[in-house]
């Protein structure tokens, strides 16, 4: 396969998810594609198996091609002659990227920081072990997510966790959850904390420092973003119209006497074979004003017809 074959692939792939990578090489016509696809898998499987990574949040960042030998051949013919042929080759480098450690406290609540919005992750660390403390609270987090998803006694799939923030000291963690329907975890075990501490110190091995977790009750759940996008995740899974589960949200979100909110959904929307964009916006939602408290969230769900984008902003308050 010559370089100038695998480059012409190379450039529609570069800077695209894994798994958006994947069902492009599936779908063009191009017969570099099948080695390109081998090569994106095993480095996939690589990071997966050797550092834990999440497939989902894997980005390729790098993707390049250089010539390599050409590899001489003689084709026989007829009367003991033979003509050469000559079969270029190459050697292709992927480099994929774990972007799970930057979508809540980089992506979502840049702006806000310092003015309107705090931190949701409150430690000090030397710049050479920074990278581990992040690593550390995102694992915390998926374990909580985890542990809660299996013990919630709904079928709706509404996990209700709004937020979660952590305090490190030198011999205390302090994780408290905001959750929307703390009951509906709690109720009948009462010992259902105490079940998630241990899990946590079980996943992250804690032997020196001791780990304190705290439930508080959010009083409007509906008007937090994450709440809501779970809500219409869980509607659009029952495979109910995508306009119902946001003019149902815009209800919910009324309730919470918020002043705006403005509803996202990009995909395979109701199973058309052309992904498309559909949003809605009900009252104000000033984007561009900083002062303007504006809570954020992106979800992913996954229907049947494929993955679908959630994104929600919900205008709060204006200071």
């Amino acid at each position: 396969m010559s370089a100038h074959k695998a480059r012409r692939v190379l450039d529609q792939i570069r800077g695209r998810s894994y798994q958006e990578t994947l069902m492009i090489l599936e779908l063009m016509p191009y017969r570099a594609c099948y080695p390109i696809f081998k090569v994106i898998y095993s480095a996939a499987a690589n990071a997966k198996h050797n550092m834990g990574l999440n497939e989902e949040y894997l980005v390729i960042i790098k993707a390049t091609v250089d010539e390599g030998t050409t590899v001489k051949k003689l084709k026989p013919r007829a009367r003991g002659r033979s003509y050469p042929i000559k079969r270029p080759t190459c050697h292709i480098t992927i480099v994929l990227k774990n972007i799970s450690l930057y979508e809540e406290s980089v992506v979502e609540n840049s702006i806000g920081l310092g003015t309107i919005q705090g931190h949701h992750s409150l430690w000090f660390a030397q710049p050479k072990n920074y990278s581990k403390g992040l690593q550390e609270d995102q694992k915390i987090r998926e374990c909580i997510k985890n542990y809660v998803q299996k013990n919630m006694r709904i079928s709706s799939g509404v996990e209700g966790i709004a937020r979660i923030e952590i305090q490190k000291r030198i011999d205390l963690i302090q994780i408290i959850i905001h959750m929307g329907f703390p009951k509906l975890l709690v109720e009948g075990k009462p010992r259902r904390i105490e079940e998630l501490q241990m899990n946590v110190q079980k996943e992250l091995n804690y032997v020196n420092r001791k780990l304190n977790i705290t439930i508080t009750r959010i009083t409007k759940p509906y008007g937090h973003p994450n709440i809501l996008a779970e809500f219409i995740a869980g509607q659009l899974r029952n495979r109910v119209s995508f306009r119902k589960a946001i003019k149902k949200a815009i209800e919910l979100t009324e309730q919470a006497d918020t002043k705006g909110i403005q509803v996202q959904i990009a995909g395979r929307i109701d199973g058309k074979e052309i992904a498309r964009v559909e949003w809605i916006r009900e009252g104000r939602v000033p984007l561009q004003t900083i002062r303007a408290k504006i809570d954020y969230c992106s979800y992913r769900v996954r229907t049947i017809y494929g993955v679908l984008g959630i994104k929600i902003w919900i205008f709060v308050d204006e200071e």
